[in-house]
């Protein structure tokens, strides 16, 4: 047998035990490059072939396989290995460089959330005929009512779902500080890591998604919308394939990163009178669950009062209007606000609301939770 048949008949074989995708990657000194990719990463061998006188070789691990190969052609240059500690080499370095000139990035599995310093501003969000509907995942419309983001810091969405019944969603949970969701029309069908059964998430409703807390949405009315606001603005969604939802036991208690899990409800809500004279207030519960970090309240009218200057001391102040008007003053100007329209308003700014409808409704999100008027 001569050696061009042998070597076909060989790798043939080799390539008949071998399933699933394979990543080729071209190298000119095969020995090297696969003690590299052994020995440093981990790597195993599966196949190498011609038996006299190899020219390709298949390496896998955890179900990721590559191909080098002499006459392989140029295929991969950077290999990204998720690992649990990025910095496991000497010093800083982060990379390696393969025999074969491919870049190893090291980047976290599990990478850690990033804060932005928060950089407040005073934003108006007015849902006039300008407003712009971005279209996001699922399909869904998506409303921003921060666009600058307070330096990256937070995000504030006014989501709508335009057509109801299930939702392509997944298992999954977030990188965050914190998170809530204000259901503003319809419905919504959610269910969260050990807090029992499915539920109806309705009309003046809201939740706390404690960090990385498991959820997915279910299924919504036609034209359902909620209000979102989370910190950071940008932070890592990540898919939990393993865990199923429901989960067989209720543990309302559960801690999450410090925080746990709220649904309140708004047909059980008490009031009472608010910060400023005129209005009166019903807490949600967000500011005891986070141990203080945010606050989420819904603010009424309940009758007329002489206007008071606001100052706060907050991170993050932001109003939005559920129905009615309101207008607010800060120094010589004046800004109306109707249903949908929203504010966001920094430390240490003073403000009036100056008049309001009888029909008044606000959606008040702070951090911290507790607000020092001066």
């Amino acid at each position: 047998m001569n050696s061009s048949t042998h070597g076909c008949a060989d790798s043939d074989a080799a390539i008949a035990g071998i399933h699933g995708f394979v990543v080729p990657m071209k190298c000119t000194d095969l020995p090297a490059t696969m003690q590299f990719f052994i020995e440093r990463l981990g790597f195993r061998l599966d196949a190498i072939f011609p038996a006299d006188g190899p020219r390709t070789a298949i390496l896998s691990r955890d179900g990721f396989r590559i191909q080098l190969g002499l006459d392989a052609p140029d295929g991969l240059r950077d290999l990204y290995v998720l690992c649990d500690d990025p910095l496991q080499l000497r010093g800083d370095a982060r990379e390696l460089t393969a025999p074969n000139g491919v870049t190893v990035r090291l980047v976290h599995a599990d990478p850690p959330m990033k804060l932005p310093p928060t950089r407040q501003q005073l934003v108006l969000a007015q849902a006039n005929g300008d407003a712009h509907w971005s279209v996001g995942r699922a399909g869904m419309r998506y409303r921003d009512l921060l666009p600058e983001r307070h330096g990256g810091a937070f995000i504030a969405s006014h989501i709508r779902i335009l057509e109801g019944g299930p939702v392509p969603d997944y298992v999954h949970y977030h990188k965050i500080r914190f998170q809530t969701i204000f259901c503003r029309k319809g419905w919504v069908r959610l269910v969260y890591e050990d807090q029992g059964e499915p539920f109806v998430l309705e009309a003046g409703d809201c939740v706390l998604q404690p960090p990385e807390i498991r959820h997915r949405v279910l299924e919504s009315s036609a034209g359902a919308e909620v209000i979102e606001l989370g910190s950071p603005a940008e932070h890592i969604t990540m898919a939990d394939h393993e865990l199923t939802l429901p989960t067989p036991f209720s543990r309302p208690e559960r801690d999450f990163n410090g925080q746990r899990f709220v649904r309140h409800i708004a047909k059980n809500a008490s009031w009472k009178p608010w910060t400023s004279p005129g209005f009166v207030v019903t807490d949600t519960g967000i500011g005891a669950a986070t141990g203080g970090l945010a606050g989420v309240r819904v603010v009424r009218a309940s009758g007329n009062a002489e206007p008071q200057i606001r100052r706060h001391d907050t991170e993050f102040c932001f109003f939005f209007v559920l129905t009615g008007s309101l207008e607010v003053t800060q120094g010589g100007q004046r800004w109306q606000l109707l249903a949908d329209d929203s504010i966001a308003i920094p430390g240490e700014l003073s403000y009036t609301f100056s008049q309001y409808s009888a029909d008044l409704e606000l959606l008040e999100v702070t951090l911290p939770a507790d607000v020092l008027l001066s």
